[in-house]
């Protein structure tokens, strides 16, 4: 088995990255997608229960987590109006009184210092915001992810410089909520 990198060529948000800052992250997330690939070639072959192996292994999930929420963040980026009678609507109105509500809670998570992933999980109708450090830790066991942002310095550096806030402004301006409201379940 292996990974094909998806298309993200239409990746240019809404004019908010420029073509070196969109290279730069392209290049990270094909990156990830070579890594997976060839840490699964080498996992297959060598000793199960070699410290080769196991390091492999731990390392599969760093990899692999990086290359999937590239690939969730890069999908939600593309601007289109959230449905106001929506699903995606009223769970966000149930669960935090109204979009401002968690808007506020979502940026505020978002703004933490730190490096990771801002992420809304779905668990039935009850949606959190959770702050993910690195890739592959702080997932909550059994939740879907809804809306992925990156904020890692690379995301926002070569456009933003230190200004994480005006980073996270510009890409709440320019999310998905189509593409966000597919991923209920």
């Amino acid at each position: 088995m292996s990974y094909t990198k998806k298309d993200f060529s239409y990746f240019n948000g809404a004019d908010i990255f420029s073509e070196n800052s969109r290279e730069i992250h392209l290049a990270l997330y094909e990156g990830y997608v070579s890594n997976v690939n060839t840490l699964l070639e080498k996992i297959a072959a060598d000793e199960v229960g070699d410290p080769r192996w196991a390091e492999m292994k731990r390392r599969f999930g760093w990899e692999f987590d990086g290359m999937r929420l590239h690939e969730l963040y890069f999908g939600n980026l593309g601007k289109s109006e959230m449905a106001e009678d929506g699903r995606l609507a009223q769970m966000i109105q149930k669960n935090f009184g109204n979009f401002d509500n968690w808007k506020k809670e979502f940026l505020a998570t978002a703004k933490m210092r730190g490096i990771g992933w801002t992420v809304l999980y779905q668990d039935d109708e009850q949606l959190f915001n959770f702050w993910i450090n690195e890739h592959d830790t702080g997932h909550p066991v059994g939740l879907k992810p809804l809306l992925v942002v990156d904020v890692f310095e690379h995301a926002y550096f070569p456009d933003f410089g230190k200004d994480r806030v005006g980073y996270l402004d510009a890409v709440m301006e320019i999310i998905n909520w189509q593409e966000v409201e597919k991923r209920l379940k």
